[in-house]
């Protein structure tokens, strides 16, 4: 059954403002798409028409409306050595097993390791790539390079000026479509010698069309491609969902994880048919959408859209677009993108926050490899919580005398696990050693956890280590939780009693 509120919010409600923010993204897509063609090896067809059909099959399929997916060169690096040795036909049986890969992680909910990404993580993340953003256009703006000179730099800074002063006339029109169709204008008329879009590479004739990769389908093909494929796929998702996450932010908004996985999947089987290789979610293109209002589905099909009929029948005006007007829309997206509050953050936020940042944008901008980046800023924040979550365990000793004798009660408070074991057991101990020694000791454990097997090792050996010195030892307070790990894998007292297991709540 019809969803018609949905349908009414993604794809009706934003008309005016999602076309024309599609429009600008189209442009935006031409020679991104072309340059990550050149960085993979293939001819410009197969980003530009990868470009138009992850769009529009995205639209649909997507979980976070006004976020637009296109060619990436995340996934462009990643299959250099594959088309060098095998070709492209490889690359499109890589591309269909990537998008198989993507459907099972939906369905395995991958989508919630997300969750393990901190702030600090994203904060990192969103630099590193304004950064890169920013050292894309340098070839356009550099001297000694080809067309690049004073006319260049003049119509970065026109450009500019449009950029951020055109909308204090009016909102109406997004301002990087003004930018890109006065420079246009201006650059034909008086033909300026600066580099266009047709100097990044040839623009294909004619629409794409349905075929199968031409691989035999053996298991021999299945071994070359899956590596490929799998390591597609996570880099794909990966920076997906985390420019899902910043479109969320950007658009006080929510999305649905989920479903982008699935239909990442979706829309990269669609591009391998069509003669496309992989790509993912833009954060780049996404801003630009949505600073020039895009915030519906309808706005990513446009993309798409506009991007076909552009190729199709406009190929030789849109082959004139100046570059300088399109690196100008990438440097307000840099400039837009970058977390500045994340620099006075710096003394601010803990140190351990500030590193996780400074480091998710060291290894990304060194290596151009936003899963490496990721991957060290989540490693680096588990280390830095697993020695947070360790400190924060204490163990205090008291001693009372009954006409039972002398009890010594030990209270642990806090969190035992693997990395606090040590502390736990070091602080328990041995009795004999105290100044005052009791020949009864309580373990109240009532305000700690046990969570692992290591915590029950370190309980086990304590006990253990208590009794051998002349000790009587009773464990009290364990959850039910601790109880349950407790009974399944301690080595002393099984049966539970003198421990103060059973019975347990």
């Amino acid at each position: 059954m019809l969803n018609t509120s949905a349908i009414k919010r993604d794809w009706l409600s934003n008309i005016r403002a999602d076309i024309l923010a599609g429009i600008v993204v189209a442009l935006a897509l031409i020679p991104e798409a072309i340059g990550f063609s050149i960085i993979a090896g293939v001819d410009p067809r197969v980003g530009l028409y990868a470009s138009v059909a992850i769009a529009m099959v995205i639209a649909f399929t997507g979980g976070r409306p006004g976020m637009i997916s296109a060619a990436t060169a995340a996934v462009a690096v990643v299959v250099i050595p594959l088309v060098r040795e095998y070709g492209v036909e490889y690359l499109f049986a890589a591309t269909i097993l990537m998008g198989v890969f993507q459907g099972i992680a939906a369905l395995l909910r991958l989508d919630l390791l997300m969750q393990f990404v901190s702030r600090s993580v994203i904060t990192g993340f969103v630099n590193a790539l304004a950064i890169l953003i920013f050292m894309a256009q340098l070839p356009q703006l550099l001297p000694g390079n080809p067309g690049v000179g004073m006319e260049a730099w003049i119509m970065v800074a026109a450009a500019l000026a449009i950029i951020y002063l055109f909308p204090r006339i009016t909102t109406a029109i997004p301002s990087p479509l003004v930018a890109i169709v006065v420079l246009t204008a201006l650059a034909i008329w008086l033909g300026t010698p600066v580099n266009t879009v047709a100097d990044m590479g040839e623009l294909p004739e004619g629409l794409p069309y349905f075929v199968l990769p031409d691989v035999p389908l053996t298991w021999e093909t299945f071994q070359i491609i899956a590596p490929y494929s799998l390591t597609m796929a996570a880099v794909g998702l990966l920076e997906s969902l985390l420019t899902a996450q910043i479109v969320d932010d950007m658009t006080h908004t929510g999305s649905n994880k989920r479903r982008e996985s699935a239909g990442q999947g979706v829309a990269n089987i669609a591009a391998a048919l069509f003669g496309g290789m992989g790509g993912c979610a833009m954060i780049g293109q996404s801003v630009i959408n949505v600073t020039s209002g895009g915030r519906g589905r309808l706005s990513t099909f446009v993309a798409g859209l506009s991007l076909l009929i552009m190729l199709f029948l406009l190929g030789g005006l849109v082959g004139q677009v100046p570059m300088p007007a399109l690196v100008a829309i990438m440097i307000m997206v840099s400039i837009g993108t970058f977390s500045w509050n994340s620099i006075p953050n710096l003394a601010k936020h803990p140190w351990q926050s500030s590193i996780v940042m400074l480091t998710t944008v060291g290894v990304v901008v060194a290596t151009h490899n936003l899963a490496l980046g990721v991957a060290a800023g989540v490693l680096l924040s588990g280390a830095f919580f697993t020695q947070k979550v360790m400190t924060l365990f204490e163990v205090v000793r008291t001693r009372t005398s009954d006409e039972n004798g002398d009890i010594a009660t030990y209270t642990a408070k806090g969190q035992i696990f693997y990395a606090s074991v040590e502390r736990f057991e070091a602080a328990l101990g041995p009795e004999s050693t105290q100044d005052d020694p009791a020949d009864h000791v309580v373990i109240d454990v009532s305000k700690a956890h046990f969570w692992d097997i290591s915590a029950v090792g370190a309980l086990d050996k304590v006990v253990e280590r208590m009794r051998r010195n002349g000790r009587s030892v009773q464990v009290v307070g364990l959850n039910r939780a601790s109880a349950d790990l407790v009974d399944r894998f301690a080595l002393t007292d099984k049966t539970g009693v003198e421990i103060g297991l059973a019975p347990h709540p």
